[in-house]
């Protein structure tokens, strides 16, 4: 359930209808847009059921929010969140480029491919410090050494870092280093990380799990909104189906589903979701056309000899052509790309 309070209802107002909610034994989370304030009851609706809510000041409307997902739903929260990464915008019509190598394998390559990048145009670096592997002989990542390589590469070029958190033990290790912490597919349904990473102060990005609905997506999601934490970016990566020519297939009707039913921002990650290299680019125009806020893409600057995903990684100077295509399409659709006139100030090794 969510309350609408009038146009120009009073703190003192709202404050008493809190009050109210609390006393009832609810949850209570305000949403503050530019025209209304939006306030949401989270807990037993039997607790609330026939309360006189509108004989409230302030009170505009009651609404039923039928999804079971309530603090990502757009009842919840109307105006589409926008979130912050210490400068550099996620959502709100800015479209947001993230790249790098699936894995940190040593500071050369890392280096190489943030200077790349960032010279591109791409405004956050990615790489893989913990990496879950089908395989348990398969490069597994540097660990800590390679979030200090990350750090690094985020000294010299000034690029943001995401990286992937693979369970609670390496929480406090990953939040040292990272700028948004990174649940990968198979961790998307992990509760009790979830629930603990609804209690940090950095964005979180949310993949989308092999056979995941949207809906149970968003629940996942409701998990470290519901912590307290509201800095959420969900990330379609692709879906497990029976088809065999990609690795797996890009779902992008989720763009637009999403942005019907939640406000979090959605960005698309075409190398996971095609797995060959050689469709990332059709893949990531069509992710931005579909109206995703952004793209996650991983480069890598000889991906034959890559420890991981070298398949689907584009070359450095694949990625440069790739980046042109989408800052045409991006000022044909009215967008901006944020931190494109910046990429020529790049300091050197």
């Amino acid at each position: 359930m969510v309350i609408v309070m009038r146009k120009g209802a009073t703190e003192q107002e709202l404050e008493t209808l809190k009050k109210a909610i609390q006393e009832l034994g609810m949850q209570v989370h305000v949403s503050k847009g530019e025209e209304r304030t939006i306030v949401g009851l989270i807990g037993d609706k039997r607790n609330v059921e026939g309360f006189p809510f509108t004989s409230y000041p302030g009170v505009e409307s009651v609404v039923h929010v039928t999804h079971p997902f309530k603090l990502a739903s757009r009842d919840f929260h109307p105006d589409a969140t926008l979130i912050d990464v210490d400068g550099v915008q996620i959502g709100g019509g800015s479209i947001v480029v993230m790249a790098g190598p699936c894995s940190v394998e040593n500071r050369d390559q890392l280096l190489e491919t943030a200077f790349a990048v960032k010279q591109a145009g791409a405004q956050i670096l990615r790489g893989g410090a913990f990496k879950p592997r089908t395989s348990p002989y398969a490069f597994n990542g540097l660990g800590e050494e390679g979030l200090k390589l990350l750090a690094e590469a985020r000294e010299l070029t000034g690029l943001k870092i995401v990286t992937e958190l693979m369970d609670i033990e390496n929480l406090d290790l990953v939040l040292e280093y990272a700028d948004i912490v990174q649940i990968g597919a198979r961790n998307m349904q992990n509760f009790p990380l979830l629930r603990e990473l609804g209690r940090i102060n950095k964005p979180v990005m949310l993949k989308r799990g092999l056979s995941a609905t949207i809906e149970e997506w968003l629940m996942a999601a409701e998990y470290v909104l519901s912590g307290g934490n509201p800095n959420v970016i969900l990330c379609e990566r692709g879906i497990r189906t029976f088809e065999t020519a990609t690795r797996n297939t890009l779902d992008l009707n989720a763009v637009p589903v999403v942005r019907r039913l939640s406000h979090l921002p959605i960005i698309v990650d075409p190398s996971h979701g095609t797995g060959v290299a050689g469709y990332v680019p059709a893949m990531s125009r069509a992710g931005i056309a579909a109206g995703s806020d952004g793209l996650m893409i991983e480069v890598h600057p000889n991906p034959a000899k890559a420890l991981s995903d070298g398949a689907q990684s584009l070359t450095i100077q694949q990625f440069a052509s790739l980046m042109q295509e989408i800052r045409a399409l991006v000022a044909a659709l009215g967008l901006r790309m944020e931190g494109v006139e910046e990429a020529a100030g790049v300091r050197s090794v």
